[in-house]
């Protein structure tokens, strides 16, 4: 007799080809919709499913982790971050927690760079200027922006996506600086040419540059506060394409209202998709929907780990990206 196959309700939709293979594999349940599942329907999937396949939209507390049914045994979260996932509670319930590190370093770290060029090179304005039929031709005085080589990048989180983010800006001439946990093995200082601050106050009022590159924990939020914010110079940027709710967005809007901080690259916010509407209004700010990791390649990527962690987990083995809470 075959075993029987695990049930798995999916979220959202996910690339054809990562589809595919999970009706092959699974007693699959989609979403063919693609509609961003609420709270009730969240908690029925939990209720009828072996494995659930959320992603980052879908808020999984304590409260809807309590309403799971007994079925349900791992969550395969599609992406690397889990901090919308209560992975302790989950534990507590005996239900395992897996993610997708390492596929898309590259691609964020491509976007980091692509917002300090953008900001500081002033893009969206020229691009903004030749969609209206405004341009005129070249002036020698428009569009001004920043050459990026010789400036200093501090680097808020040094571990895969920042270190890719410092390889890239080494290449356009920039001088790397970064604020970690825990200081880099000497032979990566050297290989990045980077330079470490143990204190966080220090280097981001010594940047040109900051790229938030660390991930949203309880330590981490509003880590660039606006005590934090406000010793940056008045001619720095700031890009973050890692999580939204380690800046005050709030004090930061403020900041570039005022001139206090030169320009922003968002492409992830403090509450989601809620953004807040002042920051539309500025023109030294670029906002992107959260586009880090958004290629085809990646994305598929992040599907074939979704199914390693199953299959290895329908096998009776340890998923082998397994989330333990001392991880987040």
């Amino acid at each position: 007799m075959p075993a029987e196959r695990l049930s798995v309700v999916v979220t959202r939709r996910l690339p054809e080809v990562v589809e595919t293979r999970m009706r092959e594999l699974f007693d699959v349940e989609l979403n063919e919709a693609d509609v961003k599942m609420d709270r009730a329907a969240l908690a029925a999937a939990m209720q009828r499913a072996d494995v659930l396949v959320p992603c980052i939209t879908d808020q999984i507390d304590a409260g809807l982790l309590a309403q799971a049914g007994e079925k349900l045994k791992l969550i395969a979260n599609y992406g690397a971050g889990v901090d919308h996932i209560d992975v302790a509670s989950a534990r507590q319930r005996g239900i395992l927690v897996s993610n997708t590190p390492g596929v898309m370093t590259e691609d964020t770290a491509d976007m980091a760079m692509a917002l300090i060029l953008a900001v500081i090179r002033k893009i969206p304005e020229g691009l903004a200027e030749m969609q209206r039929g405004d341009w005129r031709g070249w002036a020698p005085m428009a569009h001004l922006g920043g050459r990026l080589g010789g400036r200093r990048l501090g680097i808020l989180g040094m571990g895969r996506i920042g270190q890719a983010v410092a390889r890239r800006a080494r290449a356009f001439g920039l001088q790397i600086h970064y604020n970690n946990r825990r200081r880099l093995r000497p032979e990566i200082e050297e290989e990045l040419e980077a330079t470490w601050w143990e204190s966080l106050d220090q280097m981001v009022s010594r940047m040109d540059i900051v790229s938030v590159n660390c991930p949203h924990t309880p330590s981490t939020f509003h880590l660039l506060n606006a005590r934090r914010l406000k010793l940056m110079k008045p001619s720095a940027v700031i890009v973050n394409t890692s999580r939204g709710e380690v800046i005050d967005e709030n004090a930061l809007t403020r900041m570039l209202r005022a001139g206090e901080i030169a320009g922003a690259g968002l492409d992830v916010f403090e509450h989601g998709h809620e953004i807040n509407p002042r920051l539309r209004e500025l023109t030294n700010v670029v906002l992107l929907p959260h586009m880090g990791s958004a290629t085809v390649e990646g994305r598929v990527e992040m599907g074939e780990k979704v199914l390693i962690n199953i299959k290895t987990f329908a096998d009776g083995h340890r998923p082998p990206d397994q989330v333990v809470p001392s991880m987040v």
